[in-house]
C-alpha cells in the first residue's frame, strides 16, 4: 500500500474510484448546534473534486452545515468483504433555483431512465431551489479488508 490512510491521494485508488461511482446512498455525519453529532443517509455526485449533496433549503441540517463546517462522509458497499470509503472534509454551501445539476445526475446514476424521470418529475415540483452542500475531502481513508484493515485489526495480527 504506497499511499497511506488520511492522505486524498486515495481518491485515486481503485476502491475509492468504484464506491464513489457506485449506487449507495453516503452517510454524512455532523454536529447539532449542541454539539450532539448526526448522522444521515444521503445521494451524493462526485464531480472528481468534491462531493455535492443536494436537499431541500429548510432542510434540518442546512441550519448548521455552513462555509467552513466540518463533516465526516462515509460510503460503503456492502459485500464481503465489505469496502468503506471515509471522507473528512470542510464544507461550503450555495443555493440553486430548481433541481441542483448534482441531485439530477445522481438520479440519472442510481436509477433506471425510467425511475429516474419519474423521481425527477416529483421533485422539480417540490423543490424549486435547492441547497448544494459541498465537502472538498481534507482525509481520505479506505478499508477494504484485504489490502487495508481497521488499525486495531491490523495491531492484533501483528501481536498474534
Amino acid at each position: 500500500m504506497s499511499t497511506k490512510q488520511g492522505d486524498v491521494g486515495l481518491l485515486q485508488d481503485p476502491v475509492a474510484q468504484q464506491l464513489l461511482q457506485s449506487k449507495s446512498l453516503a452517510h454524512l455525519a455532523y454536529n447539532w448546534h449542541d454539539g450532539t453529532p448526526r448522522v444521515v443517509p444521503i445521494g451524493f455526485y462526485w464531480n472528481g473534486q468534491e462531493i455535492v449533496m443536494a436537499t431541500a433549503t429548510d432542510a434540518p441540517k442546512t441550519k448548521v452545515l455552513k462555509n467552513g463546517a466540518k463533516v465526516t462522509v462515509s460510503i460503503e458497499h456492502d459485500a464481503s468483504p465489505p469496502k468503506i470509503l471515509q471522507i473528512r472534509g470542510t464544507v461550503h454551501t450555495d443555493t440553486v433555483e430548481g433541481l441542483a445539476p448534482e441531485y439530477v445526475a445522481n438520479a440519472r446514476r442510481t436509477m433506471s431512465e425510467e425511475d429516474a424521470q419519474a423521481f425527477l418529475t416529483e421533485s422539480a415540483r417540490i423543490y424549486p431551489r435547492m441547497t448544494r452542500i459541498f465537502i472538498h475531502p481534507d482525509w481520505v481513508g479506505i478499508l477494504d479488508f484485504e489490502t487495508r484493515l481497521p488499525s486495531a485489526v491490523e495491531r492484533a495480527i501483528e501481536r498474534g
